[in-house]
């Protein structure tokens, strides 16, 4: 992988984070019947970093939940590798909720319609909302995020690398080349 660009710093990591909650925040009218739900395993880090500032901002708790959508991929008959299915973590009910569905990048769409899909077997929500660090475009499905921190065209030979303190070591968005 050769970086080609570092696009998001810790402090502009933290600047997004901060200014996405109170985007959520402000369309929701505040924080009630909100639910958070973070795309396995990115996505997790980045529901629990907008659920820290939501809560912050509300003074609240933002019920936290964790998908695997591994067995909700359309594309499992083609990978050549065997998936891995670590669960599903949702201790709440959606019935009448904003949910909020969380990933680091937002490409093809795929990953949003197998989360949707899981959504809608957990019950019937209010409404369902995305939000994604990154949109990197080339979308295959016609899904888009209701809030986006950077929005970054890429070819279909570079890629986007989010990067976290918790995970990685240091909080960092970069560009590279396939």
């Amino acid at each position: 992988m050769k970086i080609k660009g570092k696009l998001m710093d810790a402090d502009g990591m933290g600047n997004t984070f901060r200014r996405l909650a109170h985007q959520v925040v402000e369309l929701g009218g505040g924080a009630e019947d909100l639910v958070l739900i973070g795309i396995r395993t990115r996505g997790v880090t980045v529901a629990k970093r907008i659920k820290a500032c939501i809560d912050a901002i509300e003074g609240t708790d933002v019920p936290f939940g964790v998908f695997d959508i591994a067995l909700y991929r359309d594309d499992l008959g083609e990978l050549n590798t065997e998936v891995v299915f670590y669960g599903s973590e949702i201790g709440f009910g959606v019935d009448g909720k904003t949910v909020l569905i969380c990933d680091d990048v937002l490409y093809t769409g795929r990953t949003v319609r197998a989360a949707i899909a899981e959504v809608m077997q957990l019950g019937r929500p209010a409404r369902i909302r995305f939000l994604a660090l990154i949109d990197r475009g080339h979308r295959e499905l016609p899904f888009r995020a209701d809030f986006v921190g950077k929005s970054v065209p890429t070819s279909r030979r570079e890629g986007i690398s989010v990067r976290f303190a918790e995970d990685d070591g240091e909080d960092g968005v970069y560009i590279y080349e396939k």
